[in-house]
């Protein structure tokens, strides 16, 4: 039973500059909110590729919203130019990207009994109550990931740092619950 596994979001931060005045950035850029007393960031979102920004006045930026690595480092960069040529001369134009998190979906195919798993997996790396959630909470300690399985067989892997860290999770859970006799 192959999965596809489906990338929602990256969520990857850089280092743009040594310092931002978002106050000039909400001026200049069409869109841009910035409120200092309900977050102490400016939000910009760009649609192609869909993309949302979080910029710091540290420099610092969060991009949030796309839906592959590769979008990342396009976006980023589109925002680094967008920004020089608005005026901020010391952008880093190649800046280093760092993933923190990839949200990613698949589906099993197959009705899972969430109880029997819940047992099978063993309690110590599994949160599993009905009442509050309807999914089984699955940490995977190698590659450090959490994995939502539902009785769909519809999974959501959270997590990674790479496409390859959310296929593996898959591939954890398949397997397991596969020797379990549950797939």
């Amino acid at each position: 039973m192959e999965s596809t596994i489906n990338i929602e979001n990256v969520v990857a931060s850089t280092k743009l500059a040594d310092e931002f005045d978002l106050v000039k950035i909400e001026s200049e850029l069409e869109g841009a909110e910035y409120n200092k007393e309900k977050f102490p960031g400016l939000v910009y979102r760009v649609k192609s590729p869909k993309a949302a920004f979080l910029i710091f006045t540290s420099g610092k930026v969060v991009c949030t919203g796309a839906k592959n690595v590769e979008d990342v480092r396009t976006v980023i960069t589109n925002m680094a130019r967008t920004l020089k040529s608005i005026g901020f001369d010391n952008i880093n134009l190649e800046p280093e990207i760092h993933v923190q998190n990839i949200v990613a979906s698949a589906d099993l195919k197959t009705d899972l009994n969430l109880n029997a798993i819940a047992l099978g997996l063993g309690l110590e790396n599994i949160e599993y109550e009905p009442e509050q959630f309807p999914g089984l909470v699955y940490r995977i300690k190698q590659p450090k990931v959490v994995v939502l399985i539902f009785s769909s067989g519809k999974l959501v892997v959270t997590g990674g740092k790479s496409p390859e860290e959310c296929e593996e999770g898959v591939r954890i859970v398949r397997q397991q619950l596969e020797n379990l006799g549950l797939l």
